[in-house]
């Protein structure tokens, strides 16, 4: 299953991609976290790993794929970045992460100011998603950036589910009519998780949303998950409502 995380900056995306890929492998599922976002910098230690080398540098690095890029022009979509399929045992080792069985691979980050746009990042993302083979067991879970450009690049058509993180805010609310519309367009099942929401608050959330029925999770606000994101720390405790969130997810996937 390939699973495909977004929301609105400041959500919990990453902290949901962290907490789920940790209960996954738990489950003795292989798992691989794909950070597709090239402003965040901290999911490697919300999983426990050392910062992985940015993967488009395996293909050559950022000036050589736009040079592939902006030779494509005007049809820059059908550039061909990766030419091979890929399973999870078979990534370049040198350029994943890994602890207590989470795999960690980041597309790319900005690293300087005046470097240029993320377009290849964008392109390799998609096209890396793409060409992940998976066994019956694996799981692929993908941290997107916020907002939803990661959807004009097309990075959520490759997954197989996407799971959308709503904080209580009215942006959250928002964002959430606009990114049904674009899973629908798409054709990929949308889910929210209702996040750092206590009852009364999650009430409120419900009311609302379009269509609560896409509501397949709630988290509340929880201290010990707050200090460990503060901190840089792993979230390596799990919480239960992250464990009934999987089983959700394997009924879908079956």
């Amino acid at each position: 299953m390939k699973i495909a995380i977004c929301g609105k900056g400041g959500s919990g995306k990453s902290t949901l991609t962290a907490l789920l890929a940790r209960e996954y492998a738990r489950r003795n599922r292989p798992v691989l976290v794909v950070d597709t976002d090239e402003s965040n910098l901290g999911l490697h230690r919300l999983l426990g790993t050392n910062a992985p080398p940015d993967l488009m540098d395996y293909f050559g690095g950022k000036k050589a794929m736009g040079a592939k890029i902006m030779a494509a022009m005007p049809d820059f979509a059908s550039v061909n970045l990766i030419e091979e399929a890929w399973t999870l045992d078979g990534l370049p080792k040198d350029y994943v992460a890994e602890d207590h069985g989470v795999r960690l691979a980041a597309i790319g980050k900005i690293h300087d100011a005046g470097e240029g746009c993320a377009c290849p990042m964008g392109i390799l993302a998609r096209q890396f998603l793409g060409s992940l083979r998976l066994g019956d067991d694996d799981v692929v879970i993908a941290d997107t950036e916020a907002g939803i450009e990661h959807f004009g690049r097309g990075i959520d058509q490759e997954g197989d589910v996407i799971l959308m993180v709503l904080d209580p805010s009215f942006e959250s609310l928002r964002l959430a009519e606009k990114i049904a519309e674009m899973a629908g367009n798409i054709g990929v099942p949308l889910y929210y998780v209702l996040n750092k929401a206590d009852t009364a608050m999650a009430a409120r959330m419900r009311e609302g949303i379009a269509d609560p029925s896409r509501i397949i999770c709630e988290i509340p606000q929880e201290p010990g998950i707050l200090e460990a994101g503060l901190g840089g720390q792993a979230l390596t405790d799990g919480h239960p409502a992250v464990k009934t969130l999987i089983e959700a997810l394997d009924e879908h996937a079956e």
